[in-house]
């Protein structure tokens, strides 16, 4: 009888060791272009391999670290004139990763900041749009602090100030590799 107990418990330490999981897919990249840009602008993919020297010099002067050695980014156009770059990127927010894109204008401005998926259990209100639109306009001569030009929510600090320096850390490899090939 003992046996037969113990039998039917075996599946317990799968149970107790498996943790709650929480994904949602909110945008494509192709739905975050339609948004930030015109739906009939052009996106040509420009994968940007960064060599340690690149990664290094977007931290000096980002002051974050580049996680990846390939960055996402696409030159964006329409009827021959060009409107600027979309990338994507991630950033961990407590525990997870959020994927996110940002529209960057030539001048080095923020044209828009839209959420693809978010895997936290906490602070998905970095989605709405009324946080989001705080981005919009934002260069890299803005003090990019936490509560002083963009507003903290409250549970989700992390993913706030991560976002945040993400954003700034792609104005940074715009403005180091990007401001001068948009016409090549």
């Amino acid at each position: 009888m003992a046996h037969t107990y113990w039998n039917s418990l075996w599946f317990m330490p799968m149970v107790v060791v498996a943790a709650p999981a929480f994904c949602a897919d909110y945008l494509t990249v192709a739905q975050a272009q339609a948004l930030i840009f015109d739906q009939t602008a052009v996106f040509s993919e420009r994968p940007t391999l960064l060599s340690a020297d690149a990664k290094d010099q977007i931290k000096d002067v980002s002051g974050v670290r580049q996680r990846q050695d390939q960055q996402p980014i696409w030159k964006v156009e329409k009827d021959g004139q060009f409107l600027g770059w979309f990338m994507v990127d991630d950033v961990v927010g407590k525990h997870e990763y959020i994927t996110y894109a940002v529209g960057i204008s030539p001048q080095g401005e923020v044209l828009g900041l839209e959420v693809l998926s978010y895997r936290e259990t906490h602070g998905g209100q970095v989605r709405e749009a009324s946080w989001r639109q705080q981005f919009h306009g934002k260069t890299l001569n803005d003090p990019f602090k936490l509560d002083e030009d963009v507003t903290n929510i409250s549970g989700a600090t992390l993913s706030c100030r991560n976002l945040l320096d993400g954003v700034k850390r792609l104005l940074v490899i715009h403005q180091l590799f990007l401001s001068q090939s948009a016409l090549s």
